[in-house]
């Protein structure tokens, strides 16, 4: 007998060959199988019941949160220093990891490595910062399937979450809570041909699109695709310079010049802290 059956007495008479009972009965040990004849003597109708396995109870939130793991590069406190966030106090958790290779990507430390974290306690480590704004990034956080359980559960607790994502991914099993932050990738950054543009039809006003910019060509395509997307009806759109490669200034007189629809911004935490991981 399988260790995983439950057994219990029933009390009364039974019939071991009702085709109606949802439970299957076991003679005690010693006593036959010929249940259309009368039970011996001391029997006395007494049979136990076998539950189907399917019975048993199924897993809560908590058990799967305990199993579920995520590899993790860093978590940390800082402010916000891009989207419309900007300023707010908020807790990053960084996952690694990355199928992209951006030429100017200023966390290629998250592409390996990192720690192997259970969702429980990832959880109970952001609550220990005690603010209420979530940023999960990466790396490309959406290339671990355990992100998406990670968003929900987030969500679940009541925060205020944020997904900065490469655009490279399919974003449409996102919680709808979340506000998805997507890259779009413009020439100038080797990962033109990555740009997954299925993705536009699933954003809603809650979610940004996002451009980082080298140079003036990368500006004229990316105006170029604003207008043929109609990305300016979809959400709000976000203009980034290249540290080092295009200077902010210039960017916003092109910007002003052409009256596009977008924000500009700048990464605050750099000129808070610059090139410092964990901040």
């Amino acid at each position: 007998m399988s260790e995983s059956l439950t057994l219990q007495p029933l009390e009364g008479g039974h019939d071991c060959h009702d085709p109606q009972s949802p439970t299957a009965t076991l003679h005690p040990q010693g006593v036959g199988r010929g249940c259309p004849r009368e039970h011996p003597e001391g029997h006395k109708g007494e049979a136990v019941v076998v539950e189907p396995t399917s019975r048993q109870q199924p897993r809560t939130k908590a058990d799967k949160s305990a199993t579920t793991t995520l590899r993790l590069t860093e978590i940390f406190l800082s402010l916000q220093g891009e989207t419309s966030r900007a300023g707010l106090p908020t807790v990053f958790v960084r996952l690694t990891g990355c199928p992209l290779r951006c030429r100017w990507c200023d966390t290629t430390y998250s592409f390996q490595g990192g720690e192997t974290v259970t969702l429980t306690s990832l959880l109970a480590r952001v609550a220990d910062y005690g603010v209420p704004t979530v940023c999960v990034t990466g790396g490309e956080p959406l290339a671990q399937k355990n992100c998406l359980p990670l968003l929900t559960a987030l969500c679940d607790a009541g925060y205020s979450v944020s997904l900065e994502t490469s655009g490279a991914l399919d974003v449409s099993k996102v919680d709808s809570r979340v506000s998805r932050i997507v890259d779009i990738k413009p020439p100038a950054s080797g990962e033109e041909a990555r740009n997954r543009w299925e993705n536009v039809a699933h954003l809603t006003p809650h979610d940004e699109i996002k451009f980082v910019l080298a140079n003036r060509a990368d500006y004229e395509w990316a105006r170029e695709v604003i207008q043929a997307q109609k990305l300016a009806q979809v959400c709000p759109i976000l203009f980034s310079p290249v540290q080092g490669e295009l200077p902010p200034a210039q960017l916003a007189e092109w910007i002003l010049a052409d009256r596009l629809p977008v924000r500009m911004q700048v990464q605050l935490h750099k000129i808070l802290w610059g090139n410092t991981p964990g901040t």
